[in-house]
């Protein structure tokens, strides 16, 4: 497996990744409407720095990483990361994830936090667990999930 910094020949790699995430709407508080450019424009926003995971030249994830707040909250940063359906259990996202952990201490961040992991997404919260995160935080019925209804939504936090 390849990370490496996304570039705008990924767009159409990215989105036939997050486009499908965004739809099911059981991960992320998005638009599940949200159409391919402003999916994109949000994915590649000015503050993120984007990267793809690959095997075999097949983008199979991708997340990003950004400072979580401006001014005292800078040293803190925050990814929001989204795996192939299909590569599904194959390590993309704990790769992703350590991979991230590394790029942030590289960009002198201090801590790593998630604002807003949606409760009913087990795999998501017992890997983020695994890989350091305490839940500092729960949003009581914050994410209307689809099937699920109002599920909490955590908040986790790592040093680095």
């Amino acid at each position: 497996m390849q990370i490496r910094s996304a570039t705008p020949a990924d767009a159409a790699a990215i989105w036939a990744i997050i486009g499908p995430t965004i739809r099911a709407g059981d991960t992320y508080a998005l638009d599940r409407d949200m159409g391919e450019e402003q999916a994109l424009a949000y994915w590649f926003g000015a503050d993120k720095e984007v990267f793809v995971a690959e095997v075999d030249g097949a983008v199979l994830g991708t997340y990003y990483l950004r400072a979580n707040q401006a001014g005292g909250g800078a040293h803190v940063c925050n990814c929001g990361y989204m795996t192939a359906a299909a590569a599904t259990g194959r390590g993309i996202a704990r790769a992703m994830c350590d991979h991230s952990v590394e790029r942030a201490r590289a960009r002198g961040f201090r801590a790593m936090q998630f604002n807003f992991v949606v409760s009913s997404n087990d795999r998501a919260v017992r890997l983020w667990q695994r890989l350091g995160f305490e839940v500092v935080g729960r949003l009581p019925g914050a994410f209307d999930h689809p099937a699920h209804g109002f599920v909490d939504a955590l908040v986790l936090y790592r040093t680095l």
